[in-house]
C-alpha cells in the first residue's frame, strides 16, 4: 500500500536562471542522498532548508530583474507599434492569445482541493503502524490531483498563489514543494475553474487520488474538496517559451 513518487532575451536573466537551476539540482541530490532515494519530511533538514532558502532568494532576485526587463520591453514595443504596423499587428496577435496562454486572470465556479500532512490524534500521537512516508503529502499525490482536475475539464487551475499551465511542475524538495521557483509548505490548496460535478467525478476516477484518500482515512492526512460559485485564479506571470508547440 506504500505510495511511490512518479514521475521559458536577456543574458543576465538566463545566467540567473541557470544559477537557480544549479542550486535546485544540488537540493535534489542532497534530498536523494539523505532519503536514500525516497521523499522525506521531518528529521534533521536544517542544512537542506538553508539551501532552499538560498535558492528562494536567488529566484526572487531573478524574478525582480525579469519584471524590470519586461516593463522595459513592453514600453519599447508600445512606442514602436505606434509607428510600425507590423509590430502593432504582432502585438495584437499576442493579445489575442493571452487568455488561452493563461496570461489573463480568470474567475468562475469550480472546486478547491486542500491537502496537508497528517495531524496527531487526540492522544498526541500518530497511528502506530505509520512510517514518516505514510504521514506526508508527496509530489505524486499533488500531481494526481492536478492530473484529475485537467482531465475533468478545468478551464484554469491555480496552486497556492500561482496560475498553472501545461509546463508547470511541482517538485518535492525536502520538506517543501517547489513550484515556479518558489517554495511552499502544506497545506497545499489547488483551485480549479469548471463544472464542479465533472471535476469531482474526475477526482474519484483518478487511481492516485483514490490511493491518497485511503491514506487520508487511515493515517489522518487532510483531503478536502469544496465547490464554490465565485473562485478566482491569477494570471500566469512567468515567461512562456515553447520549443515545439505552436498556436493554431
Amino acid at each position: 500500500m506504500r505510495r511511490r513518487s512518479t514521475v521559458t532575451a536577456d543574458t543576465r536573466w538566463w545566467v540567473l536562471t541557470v544559477a537557480v537551476c544549479a542550486v535546485v539540482g544540488l537540493l535534489l541530490g542532497t534530498t536523494r542522498n539523505v532519503s536514500d532515494g525516497s521523499e522525506l519530511r521531518g528529521g534533521d533538514t536544517t542544512r537542506l532548508a538553508d539551501l532552499v532558502d538560498a535558492a528562494q532568494r536567488s529566484s526572487d532576485d531573478a524574478q525582480r530583474s525579469r519584471e524590470t526587463l519586461e516593463q522595459q520591453v513592453d514600453s519599447i514595443q508600445q512606442r514602436t507599434a505606434a509607428g510600425d504596423t507590423d509590430v502593432a499587428d504582432a502585438l495584437a496577435r499576442v493579445d489575442s492569445l493571452a487568455d488561452a496562454a493563461g496570461r489573463e486572470a480568470a474567475s468562475g465556479a469550480g472546486l478547491t482541493v486542500t491537502m496537508a500532512d497528517a495531524s496527531r490524534g487526540p492522544d498526541g500521537s500518530y497511528a502506530s503502524d505509520a512510517s514518516v512516508d505514510d504521514l506526508v503529502v508527496h509530489q505524486v499525490d499533488v500531481q494526481s490531483v492536478l492530473n484529475a482536475l485537467w482531465a475533468g475539464g478545468a478551464s484554469a487551475i491555480a496552486m497556492q498563489d500561482q496560475r498553472l499551465i501545461t509546463s508547470s511542475a511541482p517538485r518535492c524538495i525536502g520538506n517543501t514543494l517547489l513550484l515556479g521557483g518558489r517554495t511552499y509548505s502544506p497545506p497545499y490548496v489547488m483551485t480549479a475553474l469548471g463544472d464542479a460535478d465533472r471535476l469531482r467525478a474526475a477526482l474519484k476516477n483518478e487511481p492516485g487520488v483514490r490511493l491518497y484518500e485511503q491514506y487520508a482515512l487511515r493515517y489522518g492526512l487532510r483531503y478536502d474538496v469544496a465547490a464554490a460559485e465565485n473562485l478566482s485564479v491569477p494570471a500566469y506571470s512567468e515567461s512562456v517559451r515553447m520549443r515545439y508547440a505552436q498556436p493554431r
